[in-house]
């Protein structure tokens, strides 16, 4: 039974609370760098066709597709399963968002190809007709897409968040601008605003999940409906790495167990297999990443299926998964040298100390054990090797949370570790946005020199 707080939340508090949960978790198709280089192309696409047959226009000779990405969007769109496709990298993503992109679909944007757009768009890959740069920016999530087509060129900017179109030119005429920090998608409340600027506290988290009234938080059980498909097709089908599918398999269960731990960590990162490596299905992000959105809420949706949770205890422990990771990575920003995983994972340990009845300080010590456990855990690119890292995150995230239910947490004589949470909190993203700079860029250029 869930342990509710003493404090419930002002209505036009719960208010803002929920505008940042619908504005850092919704679907998205595909990892989310080449989806948002796929995103600019698409819009860039739009403009420069002017509604005319797309695919037609491409064709010609004079057209071509130039894509500017920041460091990270390199990084992270290198190695990286593109739906459908069967490939990898920013060149198909790229031709697919100019083939069959529709920008109206934000982070799916993709989720009209077929067949034939997919060989429509490896045709304009394999006749070089797209170009990929690295940007000169200092910004992590940055694109600069350029089309050219039927007598026309386009381009779109993205910045700071995935699907925020900053700008759109046609011909060097302004069709769209927007300032580098309005929000896309969302209503004109939250316009201008980072998740910093919510101003949440751990403690603020906990009273909301446990006291806003259901009906109002009952549409976050569409994380359970999106990635827990994802996890089923990750377990039936050969994707990746086969993380998932290896930690379940019978044979080895003298070596895995047939326990909720290996069942929690198969689970999710037979969902993440499937992602890295390509599946046309779409997982529920958060943060701007499938990856964390599903580290976030598969080991809280695991215990949910053992237990038989019902619907409402169910949301709103992923409602409080989601919001931790949502408050932490607000001090990293969408993009870092920080594994993504570290903070889903803090985010589902807490979401698992709420469903066996802890409160807020159990909470708190399972937060500090997580970042007394794996903080410094590398981001070296998405790829299918990342579902290895999400496991490795769920094992964190049960053990901490275990620690936590019995009472036992890292102390702030421990390394980074604060007696405040708040400023535990600060110190993680600190190193994530500070302190591990000179090693992001250095796993990008061993990255692209090998």
């Amino acid at each position: 039974m869930i342990k509710k707080s003493d404090n419930c939340i002002a209505p036009e508090r719960r208010k803002e609370i929920i505008e940042l949960i619908r504005k850092e978790v919704k679907p998205a198709l595909g990892c989310t760098e080449p989806i948002a280089v796929a995103l600019a192309v698409a819009k860039s696409a739009e403009a420069a066709c002017c509604g005319g047959n797309r695919q037609e226009l491409l064709s010609r000779p004079d057209s071509k597709i130039k894509v500017a990405v920041s460091g990270n969007i390199l990084k992270n769109g290198m190695g990286v399963g593109i739906p459908g496709t069967g490939m990898v990298g920013l060149h198909i993503a790229s031709a697919l968002g100019a083939v069959c992109g529709k920008s109206e679909y934000g982070l799916e944007v993709l989720k009209d190809l077929g067949t034939d757009t997919i060989e429509e768009a490896k045709r304009l890959t394999e006749e070089g007709k797209v170009e990929i740069l690295l940007a000169q920016t200092e910004k992590k999530l940055y694109v600069e897409a350029s089309v050219t087509a039927g007598g026309h060129t386009a381009m779109t900017k993205i910045e700071d968040d995935h699907d925020h179109i900053t700008e759109v030119t046609l011909d060097g005429k302004p069709l769209h601008q927007a300032s580098a920090k309005d929000d896309k998608g969302t209503n004109e409340a939250a316009e201008g605003k980072t998740t910093l600027d919510y101003r949440l506290t751990v403690k603020e988290i906990y009273d909301f999940a446990t006291t806003v009234p259901y009906d109002e938080i009952s549409f976050i059980l569409e994380s359970r409906k999106l990635n827990l498909a994802l996890a089923e097709d990750g377990l039936k089908h050969s994707y990746g790495l086969k993380v998932g599918r290896t930690i379940l398999d019978s044979k080895l269960k003298p070596i895995f167990g047939d326990d909720f731990l290996s069942f929690a960590m198969a689970m999710t990162a037979a969902a993440s297999d499937a992602r890295m490596a390509g599946c046309t299905l779409p997982a529920m992000s958060n943060s701007g990443s499938g990856n964390q959105g599903i580290t976030v809420t598969m080991p809280v949706i695991a215990y949910s299926l053992k237990n038989n949770t019902d619907d409402e205890t169910l949301a709103r422990a992923l409602t409080l998964s989601h919001l931790v990771a949502i408050h932490i990575k607000g001090y990293l920003g969408k993009l870092s040298a920080l594994c993504g995983c570290v903070i889903a994972s803090t985010g589902s340990s807490c979401g698992l100390v709420l469903l066996n009845g802890g409160g807020y300080e159990e909470i708190c010590s399972s937060i500090k054990n997580m970042i007394g456990n794996i903080t410094g855990m590398v981001c070296d690119g998405a790829k299918v090797g990342c579902a290895m890292k999400v496991a490795s995150g769920v094992s964190s995230s049960i053990q901490s949370a275990v620690l936590a239910l019995n009472g036992i947490s890292a102390t702030e004589h421990d390394g980074i570790i604060d007696k405040d949470i708040e400023k535990t909190i600060r110190n993680v993203g600190r190193i994530g946005s500070i302190g591990m700079q000179r090693a992001d860029n250095m796993i990008l250029d061993i990255m692209v020199c090998k």
